[in-house]
């Protein structure tokens, strides 16, 4: 697994599979957000089969699929409150880790600087500087 962590709390990963579920209990996470949409992989990674191995882990499963058109501030901010609801640290996955990277950063702006977003991300491998004006347009409208 490629796991790379945003904050203490929050980490992001490529699709992982349902053989991955011990490991990420073990390992101490409480939560995982799927931000993958089941039109793009087959049933043994759909939101159902990973929900089932999380649970049969005490892993709570959270699906917040996500695409081109759901990549948006409101889902940005639901995906910050799963992680604030959490009781441990949280993994969100996609295909690659991007999605659950720019949701989170959508979810941070106004919270957090948009040059600490920025550098939370590509701290991790994640280049987000495409999403500067948006990120300084949110923190504006929410602060």
């Amino acid at each position: 697994m490629d796991i790379r962590a945003l904050t203490p709390g929050y980490a992001v990963s490529p699709q992982i599979s349902v053989e991955d579920m011990p490991a990420l209990a073990e390992a101490g996470f409480t939560t995982v957000i799927c931000n993958r949409p089941d039109s793009e992989i087959g049933p043994e990674q759909s939101c159902a089969a990973m929900r089932d191995a999380a649970e049969a882990v005490g892993i709570t499963f959270i699906p917040l699929p996500l695409d081109q058109t759901t990549l948006t501030p409101e889902n940005g901010i639901r995906q910050v409150e799963a992680i604030a609801d959490a009781t441990g640290p949280v993994l969100g996955y996609c295909r690659t880790g991007t999605r659950s990277t720019v949701i989170w950063a959508l979810g941070q702006a106004g919270t957090l600087p948009v040059d600490e977003i920025l550098e939370k991300a590509a701290a991790a491998g994640y280049q987000l500087d495409h999403l500067r004006p948006a990120l300084e347009a949110l923190a504006a409208s929410r602060g």
